[in-house]
C-alpha cells in the first residue's frame, strides 16, 4: 500500500496533522522527512511527542526515506508523509513511488512568493518542482485543515505561467 497521504507543512508534525490529517487518511505510520529534525535528537524527541494515537512515527532524513522506500520497507503499511519542501515528494515519485495527491498546507511567507492561500506560498525556485510533480500524475491541492475547500495548485501555477 505505502503512501496514502502526503503533506507539505512548515511545522511538520503538529496538532492539525496529528488530530485530523493523519487519522482521516487511515495511516498506520506518520513519517516526517526532514534532515534538520532527523539529525537533531532534541527536535526529534520533541516532535515524537505529537505522535497521533495508534500510529507509528518515523522522523528520518530524505536519504533514509528514499532508501527505505526503494527497499520496500513500508509496502505493508499505510504511510502519511510530511515534509517542508516539495523536492522530497518529487524524489519519491522519480523512484517509482505512487502519490495520488499532495496537500500544500501551511508554509512560511517568502519574498516574491506565489500566494496560493492565506497560509500557503510557493517560492519561485520551487515552481519547476511543483510542475514536475504534476507532470508525474500527482494532483496538488492546498488545504490547511481537511474541512477547508481545496485550492487546485495547478490552476494557480498555470495562471502564473501565463502572466510571467
Amino acid at each position: 500500500m505505502a503512501i496514502i497521504g502526503a503533506r507539505i507543512d512548515n511545522r511538520l508534525l503538529h496538532g492539525i496533522v496529528a488530530t485530523s490529517w493523519a487519522p482521516d487518511s487511515g495511516a498506520t505510520r506518520v513519517m516526517v522527512i526532514d534532515d534538520d529534525v532527523a539529525n537533531d535528537p532534541q527536535k526529534k524527541q520533541a516532535m515524537k511527542l505529537g505522535r497521533p494515537s495508534g500510529m507509528a512515527v518515523s522522523i528520518i532524513t530524505k536519504e533514509t526515506a528514499l532508501t527505505n522506500f526503494s527497499n520496500h520497507k513500508y509496502d505493508r503499511q499505510k504511510v502519511f508523509i510530511i515534509s517542508q519542501t516539495p523536492d522530497v515528494f518529487l524524489n519519491l515519485l522519480e523512484q517509482g513511488e505512487k502519490i495520488d495527491k499532495l496537500v500544500l498546507g501551511g508554509t512560511l511567507t517568502f519574498d516574491n512568493a506565489i500566494k496560493v492561500t492565506k497560509r500557503a506560498y510557493i517560492k519561485p525556485e520551487q515552481v519547476d518542482i511543483y510542475r514536475a510533480i504534476l507532470d508525474r500524475g500527482c494532483k496538488i491541492v492546498s488545504q490547511y485543515v481537511p474541512q477547508d475547500d481545496s485550492v487546485d495548485v495547478a490552476k494557480i501555477l498555470n495562471t502564473k505561467k501565463a502572466g510571467a
